[in-house]
């Protein structure tokens, strides 16, 4: 408002500032600010980062991301880094996370542990096992798992994501987490077909759900176990309706979001 720098309508299509997304650590107490908008060139932007960092000195990072397109996704493909450093760091646990602008990290992080706790308890790794974590994000599960696991192998569609995902698994010294870029329906094939087979599968895809093509190739790898983490029990009840010769052991709510109707599950699905 001070600096009169327009805000994007979504019926014209014109102005500035789309969104202001910002990203907070619970541990480490830093901030990120990440400003999406309908344009590159950002006349104010020395303005508008003196003001935000003078009142707000716990923010570590600002970063101009530019979307342009007609479309409800939030961020596009570009970010420029306007301040400081372009992540900023978050623990679960004792597992030290890089957090990026793109990177999916949930915004619940006290109750992240205690979601991601059950789903390694589900999991019942002996420490034998190699496990598929399937729609990883940063690796937040699999580097869970990958302490108690053989082998993991990660595999998600958002490159900055395996990247960072990367990052967080030399920062913590896990060497045996492996992390793919690409869709899980196609990598999930590629691996089998290369005699790289999951004792244990743990999938946390987003609201849509899994896709058909990946619920059918599990049906044929057959894992001895399904740990399925969702946001969505609707299309949760849809998919464990396809999984063939499973039967669902246990089910655990957590409340990631306190005072909305939505509700994260942890699902464990094992073979007859």
């Amino acid at each position: 408002k001070k600096e009169k720098i327009s805000v994007y309508n979504e019926t014209t299509k014109q102005g500035f500032i789309r969104h202001i997304i910002i990203r907070n650590s619970e541990k480490t107490k830093e901030v990120m600010v990440i400003i999406v908008t309908n344009g590159e060139k950002f006349d104010k932007k020395d303005r508008v980062i003196d003001e935000i960092t003078t009142r707000n000195p716990e923010i570590k990072s600002i970063i101009q991301n530019v979307n342009m397109k007609v479309t409800n996704v939030i961020l596009g493909e570009k970010d420029i880094l306007l301040y400081g450093k372009d992540r900023i760091t978050d623990y679960i646990g004792k597992l030290k996370f890089e957090i990026s602008a793109h990177s999916f990290f949930q915004v619940n992080s006290k109750q992240t542990e205690t979601l991601y706790n059950k789903a390694l308890e589900y999991a019942g790794l002996t420490g034998k096992e190699t496990v598929f974590d399937l729609y990883c994000g940063t690796g937040t599960i699999s580097l869970f798992l990958a302490q108690k696991a053989k082998k993991v192998y990660g595999v998600e569609i958002v490159k900055q994501a395996v990247e960072d995902a990367k990052i967080n698994a030399q920062n913590n010294n896990i060497g045996n987490a492996e992390f793919i870029y690409g869709k899980s329906e196609e990598i999930v094939p590629q691996l089998y077909k290369q005699g790289i087979k999951a004792d244990v599968v743990v999938v946390d895809p987003p609201r849509s759900g899994c896709d058909g093509k990946l619920i059918d190739m599990l049906n044929k790898m057959q894992p001895e176990k399904i740990v399925y983490v969702s946001c969505n029990s609707a299309t949760l009840a849809r998919d464990i309706s396809l999984f063939e010769g499973y039967n669902v052991e246990k089910v655990q709510p957590v409340d990631m979001f306190p005072w909305t109707y939505h509700v994260e599950c942890c699902l464990l699905l094992c073979h007859e």
